[in-house]
């Protein structure tokens, strides 16, 4: 089991930046790969980023925040980190964190991101 509580959302507004963290307890050696994704009102879930574990890390993007959001993980930390730079007002939704371990999926609680002005 990998419990995951995500933190770091808010209010921003268009062109501003955020760092949503997500805490990761548990059976976490196991990890093979951390996604974020987000759901806004009236949509489906849609998968943001994704990270596998291991050295290198290598690492994939929705189109619609490439080159905005940066994943990375910290291993060490049991730590996952989205950064999202020039936010936009389409980007507005919960954002969760999910650990893929042994064939099974585990999701935080979700945050939620809104920008506006």
């Amino acid at each position: 089991q990998v419990q995951l509580v995500e933190s770091g959302g808010g209010l921003v507004q268009p062109g501003g930046s955020l760092r949503l963290s997500c805490a990761a307890s548990g059976m976490t050696s196991g990890i093979n790969a951390m996604d974020w994704y987000r759901q806004a009102p009236g949509k489906q879930r849609e998968m943001v980023a994704t990270i596998i574990s291991g050295s290198g890390g290598s690492t994939g993007y929705a189109d619609s925040v490439k080159g905005r959001f940066t994943i990375s993980r910290d291993e060490a930390k049991n730590m996952a980190y989205l950064e999202m730079n020039n936010l936009k007002p389409e980007d507005t939704a919960v954002y969760y964190c999910n650990a893929a371990l042994h064939g099974l999926v585990f999701w935080g609680q979700g945050t939620q991101v809104t920008v506006s002005s």
